[in-house]
């Protein structure tokens, strides 16, 4: 019933009824035609009276805390001028859609709720990040929302708190030892490691005893299965897993009320967009939806139309690629063979100059590489562990463990952990073998520099790079960084050299995504 965005042929609408009951659709491939055209939001809310998989469902109450609309206009541009030049606006262009006024602070937003704010305090926060100051407000007024903003900038908890409210709302409907129904919670997130981080932010913040399940691959699909059926409000998952367990009538998502889209850039890239559309398709089109992403790719402007209503943009600095101003980045031209010799000596300055005070990633391009690597500095005598998709859930699990103890202090990654770990602390990250892509660059410098920390990203550099090299002294430029002149000299000669036809056109492949994509089913 909830499908791209398009005007639905009226043989679709007729044979909308082949699709009632829970998971037929889950099942199988979208039928060719209904991948081309299908209603709208708008279109779908008024079908889904007709849809008797929410025949009985009482209505969402979408407005939960206090929101306000009344602050002067002139002080609210100014506010959110200094909250890193937050934009704020429709996602249609040419609609009028109310805006509430950004929290200043976090009595404002919670102070009916002391449980939350004890936990608040407990973690050492000050003020809400720019990007809680606004969706806090956008949620809790149960608009649509879309929040775009670099990594590390606080969207986890931008969209968890205004969920406890939004369970709160929907079982006050209910009398006291009325059945409930769950979930009403959905976050969906492109790996794991990701769908384990948020879990934990739950389980900290333990309001009203709310439950929740993890689902992702590599775990005991029994043990997932027994936690579904025994009741939860907030359902955690993969796009894989949760499509698995739902057609196998384990979770009934037609209860979900509110759905986030975490990092939605990453999903869609890792080509989990069909188990997301057919997620969506079994879930209340009157739902509130929150999507954050750190990027603003075609593709996902696509979803976020197709899956919104009348949803709200947040943005958070640019929408144009950058890579955050608070990280120093270095370039330096290293050839392959050279490269373990000056990770030693970076590794070796750093033990002088901060002791144990100190926390690096690693990015190499292959599990090979990172298991050498790692063994290598073992054998140096340096404590490290390597992080990819080739290595057990529970060893993964440990590594991370490791370095957020600081049992370790450096950790060799693939691309695998260059997107949703949150390990606050990361002072520095090296980039042994530069990224497939410019976007993958700003991911991975973004593990460092996290909740308004300053950090440092070493990238090593070759010839063999040399296509990357003009989109890398773009991002440089935007965030303030030194470009060095060889750097800009090899970029010139690259575009002269391909103007002339002296350089193969690269061909273009779908990122192989073998390493991520087993963890994430």
């Amino acid at each position: 019933m909830l499908m791209p965005r398009g005007n639905a042929p009226s043989r679709i609408a007729s044979k909308y009824s082949n699709f009632h009951g829970q998971g037929t659709l889950l099942s199988g491939e979208l039928p060719a035609e209904e991948k081309i055209s299908f209603p709208t939001v708008a279109k779908a809310i008024e079908s889904a009276k007709l849809d008797d998989r929410f025949a009985g469902l009482k209505p969402i109450i979408r407005q939960v805390g206090r929101v306000h609309f009344d602050r002067p206009k002139e002080e609210i541009r100014m506010l959110r001028e200094i909250m890193d030049e937050m934009k704020v606006y429709p996602c249609i262009e040419d609609t009028e859609v109310a805006i509430p006024d950004p929290f200043t602070s976090f009595e404002a937003a919670f102070c009916d709720y002391p449980s939350i704010m004890r936990e608040i305090k407990k973690n050492g926060f000050t003020l809400p990040s720019p990007i809680q100051a606004q969706m806090w407000p956008l949620l809790m007024n149960g608009q649509d929302t879309i929040g775009i903003s670099q990594t590390g900038s606080g969207k986890t908890l931008a969209f968890l708190l205004p969920a406890f409210l939004h369970i709160d709302a929907q079982y006050a409907q209910y009398r006291p030892g009325e059945k409930k129904p769950c979930p009403s919670v959905l976050v969906l997130s492109p790996t794991r490691e990701l769908a384990q981080q948020i879990e934990s932010e739950v389980q900290k913040y333990s309001y009203n005893n709310y439950r929740s399940v993890c689902l992702y691959g590599g775990a005991a699909r029994e043990d997932q299965m027994a936690v579904c059926r025994a009741g939860v409000e907030i359902v955690i998952a993969t796009p894989g897993r949760l499509a698995d367990l739902a057609s196998a009538g384990v979770i009934d998502l037609n209860r979900v009320t509110y759905v986030v889209l975490d990092e939605a850039d990453r999903m869609l890239d890792m080509g989990f967009e069909p188990s997301i559309r057919r997620i969506l398709f079994e879930i209340r089109p009157d739902r509130i939806v929150a999507l954050t992403s750190a990027t603003w790719p075609e593709a996902v402007r696509t979803l976020a139309r197709s899956y919104t209503k009348e949803a709200v943009m947040c943005v958070i600095g640019s929408l144009d690629l950058t890579a955050c101003a608070k990280v120093r980045q270095t370039i330096e031209e290293v050839r392959p063979e050279n490269r373990f010799n000056r990770t030693m000596e970076i590794v070796d300055c750093l033990s002088n100059m901060f002791q144990d005070n100190f926390k690096v990633i690693v990015f190499v391009k292959s599990k090979v590489l990172a298991d050498h690597l790692s063994s290598d500095l073992v054998l140096k005598g340096i404590d490290a562990q390597g992080l990819h998709g080739g290595r057990s859930q529970s060893d993964r699990e440990n590594s991370l463990a490791q370095l957020r103890d600081g049992t370790i202090r450096i950790l060799i990654a693939t691309d695998l952990a260059s997107r949703g770990i949150d390990v606050p602390d990361i002072t520095h990250v090296i980039n042994y073998d530069f990224p497939g892509d410019i976007e993958e660059y700003v991911h991975r410098v973004g593990r460092t520099g996290r909740a308004g920390r300053t950090g440092e990203a070493i990238s090593f550099v070759s010839w063999s790079d040399r296509m990357h090299f003009t989109p890398l002294i773009s991002i440089l430029e935007k965030s303030g960084q030194e470009v060095p002149y060889w750097l800009r000299e090899y970029a010139n000669r690259y575009e002269y050299r391909k103007a002339n036809g002296q350089e193969q056109p690269r061909k273009f492949f779908r990122r192989n995504n073998k390493d991520n994509f087993q963890t994430n089913y």
